[in-house]
């Protein structure tokens, strides 16, 4: 019986085992860029670590997300997960709860106590921190880790900066806050309390520093002219804030008005509320232009906080205050209309926004001080060499991710700069969009909602308002994620392939294409559920 003629063919020829010669354009893998990872500030690797917790292997996905930010319990909880804004989850149904998971790993490694590392080489260099906050331990925690000597200076009694000082215990529990600050000191971080740097040229020639990163928090409240008597008690909301972690809590009285709109507004008054005061927010625009989050003004406003929108402060007596109404011209600003309002207020807390103390920083040569921040270069080195600012002290938007962000690019620069060169970051991929993706491949799989404190009790105590996940929620909000740009071994393009030209390369190594067989028909790229592979000209 005469065989069918390909299989008479000769094995060498090209007609038998090159099908793809007469291809014009190829398949190729690729990686592309999170969405979520390119929105965070802490330049975490999101997907990264989301794709370890999702097989339950969650100290490996803290480790993976330690590389990058070393306070995930801290983060879960005061990060504002602008990442969850960009995620394209959100265009399916809802958005990967990347924050909640990042909470749990966080609370998991408490638990666990899982600890970091010592450096394997030391490089004999010292490097000196100012500033125990945020971005100073951030910095200190990268710059122990590629071997160096550090030094943490720290003006306060305590680690934690504004996260401390700043962020209510209903929010962020000292506990927590406690245990990842201390996980940085064990890496063989130094850490000196109550001590305040005066100058900071004279402190680093005094401690033989071969290089400094100043990180001090903005901790001195702005103030207002605002009209007042003698017996009227006006004070900075910082001072409050700070004051309530003292054994004795700030004597406010039982009404309590806060003049801003801001988060550190919203602060105060569900902190006074807790303390049994009755406050009311006092702020000159509407509740859509204040720059508090919307969450935390609806949860302030749930737990029986008043506001008074499109008001300003006009005079501050010793048992009242006068307010005048405001009114939107049409350009959407607010105007006085003098119609003046009396409230009755034991004493008024300006939550005005912060400012930094750059004392230290007196007859420093080479510096630009511009609007109360100092000026810094891409690789956040002042006009000083050797000096590198971050945090609160330089141009930028002031929350704790950002900060901790900023401690990390600053120690791979100063890191860099130790050893004479310069550090280029590599280029970033295309961010993979949502246009690239198959949605169709992924199960509807509705969004955990983290458990919230009852309203009886926010009100009384101190307690942690927001929940967090259990295992179970956990592991299945982390299985939620798209994986948006970047292969996670489906099997959909071996599948899919009508000339078997995917190959498979084992667990965890993904696959290649076999061009001898691939005829460029772009099947496993209109399949791919993640938008890992795209199709280029066969000429590049």
């Amino acid at each position: 019986m005469d065989k069918p003629f390909a299989i008479t063919l000769d094995p060498g020829s090209s007609l038998a085992n090159h099908t793809g010669s007469w291809r014009t354009s190829r398949p190729v893998y690729l990686d592309r860029l999170p969405p979520c990872n390119n929105q965070c500030p802490a330049g975490e690797d999101i997907q990264g670590w989301l794709y370890h917790a999702e097989s339950g292997d969650y100290e490996t996905a803290w480790r993976h997300l330690t590389r990058d930010n070393p306070f995930p319990a801290i983060m879960g909880r005061v990060c504002y997960h602008t990442c969850e804004t960009a995620c394209n989850r959100s265009k399916l149904d809802e958005a990967v709860g990347i924050n909640a998971v990042e909470r749990f790993l966080g609370d998991e490694a408490i638990r666990q106590d899982w600890k970091f590392a010592a450096p394997a080489i030391e490089t004999g260099r010292h490097v000196l921190v100012v500033g125990a906050g945020p971005s100073g331990m951030s910095a200190a925690y990268h710059l122990r880790r590629l071997g160096h000597a550090v030094t943490v200076t720290e003006a306060g009694p305590l680690m934690g900066g504004m996260m401390r000082f700043g962020i209510p215990k209903y929010r962020l529990p000292r506990a927590v806050l406690d245990a990842e600050m201390q996980r940085i000191v064990e890496m063989g971080v130094t850490v000196k309390l109550d001590t305040k740097v005066d100058n900071i040229l004279a402190t680093m020639t005094t401690g033989g520093y071969d290089a400094a990163f100043l990180a001090v928090g903005a901790h001195i409240g702005k103030r207002a002219m605002i009209p007042s008597g003698d017996a009227a008690r006006i004070v900075d909301a910082v001072s409050v804030l700070r004051s309530m972690e003292g054994a004795e809590k700030p004597l406010l009285g039982r009404r309590v008005v806060v003049y801003g709109g801001g988060n550190t507004a919203i602060d105060v008054a569900r902190s006074v509320k807790r303390m049994g005061a009755e406050p009311i927010i006092v702020y000159r625009r509407t509740r859509d232009k204040a720059p508090a989050h919307d969450f935390e003004i609806e949860e302030a406003l749930q737990e029986g906080v008043m506001v008074k929108w499109l008001s300003t402060i006009k005079q501050a007596g010793e048992t009242s205050i006068t307010i005048e109404k405001m009114a939107l011209d049409d350009k959407g600003f607010p105007q006085p209309t003098g119609e003046l309002e009396t409230l009755e207020a034991d004493s008024v807390v300006l939550a005005l926004g912060q400012e930094v103390d750059l004392g230290l920083l007196d007859g420093v040569p080479g510096l630009e001080v511009t609007d109360g921040v100092v000026r810094v270069g891409p690789d956040l080195m002042t006009g000083h060499p050797g000096l590198f600012a971050g945090g609160d002290m330089v141009p930028a938007e002031r929350n704790v991710t950002v900060a901790v962000g900023h401690g990390k690019k600053a120690a791979r620069h100063i890191d860099a700069w130790l050893r004479g060169v310069t550090l280029t970051p590599p280029p970033k991929h295309a961010i993979a969009e949502f246009e690239k993706l198959n949605p169709w491949y992924y199960l509807d799989a509705p969004k955990t909602v983290r458990p919230v404190l009852d309203i009886i009790r926010r009100q009384s105590s101190f307690d942690e308002v927001q929940g967090g996940l259990d295992e179970g929620t956990a592991l299945f909000e982390a299985r939620r994620c798209l994986s948006c740009g970047n292969c996670f071994e489906c099997d959909n393009c071996y599948g899919v392939c009508p000339d078997n030209a995917v190959i498979k390369l084992g667990p965890g190594k993904r696959f290649q294409f076999n061009y001898d067989y691939c005829k460029g028909c772009g099947v496993c790229v209109s399949e791919c559920p993640c938008g890992a592979i795209d199709m280029i000209p066969e000429d590049l």
